[in-house]
């Protein structure tokens, strides 16, 4: 269980980090002309933002478990 706690807080700063980063990125190439495109860019960055917690916090717990579990018993 220690090994999921330590996964979940890495999860965490990686989630942070990496939404950070890539969602800077894709709001200085925003090229959106009338506010439907923008909103629409928006609700595709939440998406990402979405898909990249289901992954590092949900998957990263998961992989120290196991990790844990095969190096302590």
């Amino acid at each position: 269980m220690i090994g999921a706690l330590i996964g979940f807080v890495v999860g965490l700063i990686e989630y942070r980090l990496v939404t950070g980063v890539v969602v800077g990125a894709l709001r200085r190439t925003d090229s959106s002309q009338t506010q439907a495109e923008k909103d629409d860019y928006e609700r595709r960055i939440r998406l990402l933002k979405a898909a990249v917690l289901v992954v590092s916090v949900g998957g990263l717990p998961i992989v120290g478990y196991f990790v844990g579990r095969a190096l302590f018993g």
